[in-house]
């Protein structure tokens, strides 16, 4: 069951990171009404956080499908590149969104708590 559940992550794994990949970039360039509010002055980018958090553990996850070396770091690496071009296209192309520097923040927090807990997760199989 397991080894099933394996082999059509392997076999999805690119078309899940495109249609996520999708999904950000629209969410991150249309206007969306209003978001539900978790309580936080920051809500938003807990949004972000959680949102490239999950990016780049489907990123990894690709890759790591194709045996790639340095799959966390090369995630993680475009996963961050990517978050900066949204931010840089919301205030270039759309009226209603701006570059926010804290988005980026957010997004960057996102990549390297799941860039840690990648790392940490491949240490204790070693062991």
């Amino acid at each position: 069951m397991i080894t099933k559940l394996l082999l059509a992550l392997k076999k999805w794994a690119l078309p899940i990171v495109i249609v996520y990949a999708i999904a950000l970039t629209i969410g991150s360039l249309v206007h969306i009404g209003s978001i539900p509010s978790l309580g936080f002055s920051f809500d938003d980018k807990i949004y972000h956080f959680l949102a490239y958090f999950v990016f780049t553990i489907l990123v990894f996850n690709y890759f790591n499908t194709k045996q790639i070396h340095h799959a966390i770091l090369i995630s993680a690496c475009i996963v961050v590149v990517y978050g900066i071009i949204i931010e840089v296209l919301q205030n270039m192309i759309t009226s209603y969104r701006t570059l926010d520097v804290y988005d980026v923040v957010a997004n960057a927090l996102g990549v390297v708590f799941a860039t840690l807990g990648l790392k940490f997760r491949n240490k204790l199989k070693l062991k």
